[in-house]
Parts: structure tokens; sequence; C-alpha cells
């Protein structure tokens, strides 16, 4: 008679391990990639980013960068701080002389999901204090975007100056121009050098409740994702 060869347990006769048995290894696999792997978003390491002129981010403690995020060289980012998932902020070109103006983003702000923060030729940009840059905006410097302003949904800023206080509504523009504060920009709007700001409303309550409550609903969120991120 022939003898059978002894199985490793979970294995089958041919060698295969039992369904069960692959569940768990797949499982155990799909951990590993996303936990140990060095090249693994989980890890964070290579979403903060050294730009080529040697500088790195700078980012306090207090804020919370979702792990798909990029960061990348001359950017201060300060207290309370939330930048959301898939956002990048990128201060990587450099001016005549070589050197390059930071990218703030002020303390208590919210940088939300798939937001594009960048700048030309070594421009400031700076974020102001309890400001919301809402989902899939662009900004791009130089730009100035004061302090306790809204910027809605897939906007784009454009070498600009957004005073205090302002509503800027979904997917409008301002290029070139400076915007004085507590102004609102309705949805879709396109502001330049040219546009009459005699014609642009004034922020109302509600827009500026609003914008309030934007903010600190992600300033709790950066409370709430640092203490889960403490679980793991």
């Amino acid at each position: 008679l022939c003898e059978m060869p002894l199985l490793k347990e979970g294995q089958t006769s041919k060698g295969f391990p039992l369904p069960d048995q692959r569940r768990k290894l797949a499982l155990r696999r799909a951990f590993m990639t996303r936990h140990l792997s060095p090249n693994s978003a989980a890890t964070g390491r290579n979403m903060i980013r050294k730009n080529p002129s040697g500088h790195l981010p700078v980012i306090h403690e207090s804020a919370y960068i979702d792990k798909t995020a990029i960061i990348c060289g001359k950017v201060i980012i300060k207290e309370n701080a939330f930048v959301g998932p898939y956002a990048v902020i990128r201060a990587d070109e450099v001016d005549e002389s070589g050197d390059m103006e930071p990218i703030v983003i002020g303390a208590n702000s919210n940088i939300q999901d798939g937001v594009v923060i960048h700048s030309k030729s070594g421009a400031a940009v700076t974020i102001g204090e309890y400001s919301s840059i809402a989902h899939r905006s662009i900004v791009h410097g130089p730009c100035e975007v004061g302090n306790r302003v809204f910027i809605g949904f897939n906007s784009v800023l454009f070498n600009c100056h957004i005073g205090e206080g302002s509503v800027v509504r979904h997917n409008s523009v301002i290029d070139g121009c400076d915007l004085p504060p507590g102004f609102y920009v309705p949805s879709t709007t396109r502001i330049n050098q040219q546009s009459d700001l005699a014609q642009i409303p004034r922020v109302t309550v509600d827009a500026t409740e609003f914008s309030e409550d934007v903010a600190h609903t992600n300033i709790d969120l950066v409370r709430g994702y640092k203490a889960l991120s403490n679980e793991f």
C-alpha cells in the first residue's frame, strides 16, 4: 500500500489550501500590503514630500492630514487645520532669484477633498484662519484668502485676494482681482479685472452662519480623526 503524505493544517490532498484557509490568507496579505508596505499611502511617508529646492512641509502636531493627501515643499500648516482625502498642496516653483514664498494654511482652516493648491514662480499663497476651501476647488498663487472665508465646490482662485468674511459659492472663478471683505459671490459667477464689484451683493447673515458652521464642523473632524488614528 502507498503511504499517504502527511497534510499540513488547512491543506487538501492536492496541496491547495481549503476555502476557509484561502480566505484567511487573502485577508492577511491585504492587511500586510496596506499596513506594512513602505510604499503604502497608509504609512503617510511618501505623501509628505521634499521639493527640488530641499524644502520640507512644516505641519503643526495638532493638524490632521489625510493619508492620501500630498503635501510637498515649502508648506506651513498651522494649528487644528484639516486637509482632506486626495488634496494636493504643492510649493515647488521658484522665482527669478531661485527662491520661493511659502503656501500657508491658517489655524482652524480646512482644505477639503480633492482641493489643489499650487503657485506660479514661487509666489505666496495664504489661507487665513477659520476658512474653508471646499471639495475640488483650485487655489493657484499668487493668492490670499482672508479669515473666515468660504470657497465653494469646484471654484477657481488665481492671482487674487479674497477679503475677510467673504463667501464664494460653487463653480465660480475669481481671476486677477481683489474681492473686498464681506462680499457674496453667487454660484457660477466669473469675476475678473473688468467686473463691476458694485454689482456683487454683500454677505447675508445666513451665508456667514453657514461658513462658520462648516469651519467648526471641520475643527471637530480634526479632533475626531486624530483620536481615531490613535486606535491603529
